[in-house]
């Protein structure tokens, strides 16, 4: 391999957070961890791609009404994601970045149906449990990949597996392809607190047989954000309302 082909330091994002600590990934805690810079064309289509992590963590932290003097900067949350990940996307790929950025020092979980659990409950893969197993693991920012995920995320098991908040993307207690038990289980999950929102990458190929919604149907933003953080008011999720 010539030394053209080799990246050098500069041709790295240093994914910093506020302070001094920078996040981790599957490293030694507070060893500074390198991401490749999206490509322009991406930037230009992806919303998503363009957030670092300070910009995660404002909006994580407007979603939960946390007050400016709460600090997670000496604690590792411990967040969790769940789903199928059948034909693994480039939106399911941005929602896991945001799970992983989403506080100072995060933990990532990220459970996998199984292919029973699927059968079940009417829900199709095309790939078999032990290959979705596998490219998750392969994603740089999972810590950990769980077999046997449940299908409906209880308070129990987050304390069972130690676990701080569930992420998800916004909108999907309106998507009309989410299993409505699953809805349920998150509006537990979020009365007490323990819903993070990621935001939901538009924009992508395999969007484009979904129905837009109107401007009637799309969310009106009630929160203010503090002078620092980046107005994500522009944003609305094709799903409209919901969290």
């Amino acid at each position: 391999m010539g030394s053209s082909s080799v990246l050098s330091d500069d041709d790295y994002d240093v994914i910093s957070n506020p302070g001094t600590r920078s996040m981790e990934n599957s490293v030694i805690f507070g060893e500074t961890v390198r991401e490749l810079p999206a490509s322009e064309d991406a930037q230009d289509r992806f919303e998503t791609t363009r957030w670092n992590a300070s910009e995660i963590q404002a909006y994580v932290r407007k979603g939960l009404n946390l007050p400016p003097s709460t600090t997670f900067d000496n604690k590792r949350v411990k967040i969790y994601v769940d789903g199928s990940f059948d034909l693994f996307d480039v939106g399911q790929a941005l929602q896991l970045r945001q799970a992983k950025l989403a506080f100072p020092s995060v933990y990532l979980i990220v459970g996998v149906f199984s292919d029973d659990i699927l059968q079940q409950n009417n829900s199709k893969s095309t790939w078999p449990e032990v290959e979705r197993l596998e490219l998750v693991r392969h994603c740089r920012w999972v810590d950990e990949v769980s077999k046997d995920a449940p299908w409906e995320v209880t308070l129990q098991f987050m304390n069972d597996k130690g676990i701080d908040f569930v992420a998800i993307d916004e909108g999907s207690s309106v998507d009309p392809t989410c299993d409505k038990a699953r809805v349920k289980a998150y509006d537990e999950l979020k009365q007490n607190g323990k819903i993070i929102k990621t935001r939901r990458t538009v924009g992508l190929a395999s969007q484009r047989s979904r129905a837009i919604a109107s401007p009637s149907q799309r969310a009106t933003p009630t929160l203010t954000s503090p002078p620092d953080a980046p107005d994500f008011t522009t944003h609305v999720d094709v799903y409209g309302l919901g969290y």
